[in-house]
């Protein structure tokens, strides 16, 4: 464990900027101190996957989007479906009067 300037115990967080994506350092605990300590528990990252990262970060978020959009259209669809299905079993019930209706009559008219 790594205490901090303001002695309290650091926590290990991850940057994600350009320069450090997804490496891991010690900082204070407390987000509205001002003692700015900053220790990394990380190795630096080599070059190829300061390039790399942040590319599979930015398409990752872009498939988290697609994926919410997708999830959107699908609840719109299953409400639009039962619209649907209680619309047909209206349309059931309504033939079926109707032919029962249709029988009565012919039953008094014979």
């Amino acid at each position: 464990m790594v205490m901090c300037v303001c002695r309290k115990w650091a926590i290990v967080r991850t940057s994600w900027t350009d320069n450090n994506p997804g490496r891991r350092f010690w900082g204070c605990p407390d987000p509205n101190s001002s003692c700015g300590f900053i220790g990394w528990y990380d190795e630096p990252m080599c070059a190829r996957s300061k390039v790399i990262i942040p590319g599979l970060l930015r398409t990752i978020n872009k498939l988290r989007k697609a994926m919410d959009d997708t999830k959107e259209q699908a609840s719109k669809h299953e409400k639009a479906m039962e619209k649907i299905k209680e619309q047909a079993t209206m349309l059931k019930y309504y033939l079926v009067y109707s032919w029962i209706f249709f029988v009565v009559v012919l039953l008094f008219l014979l």
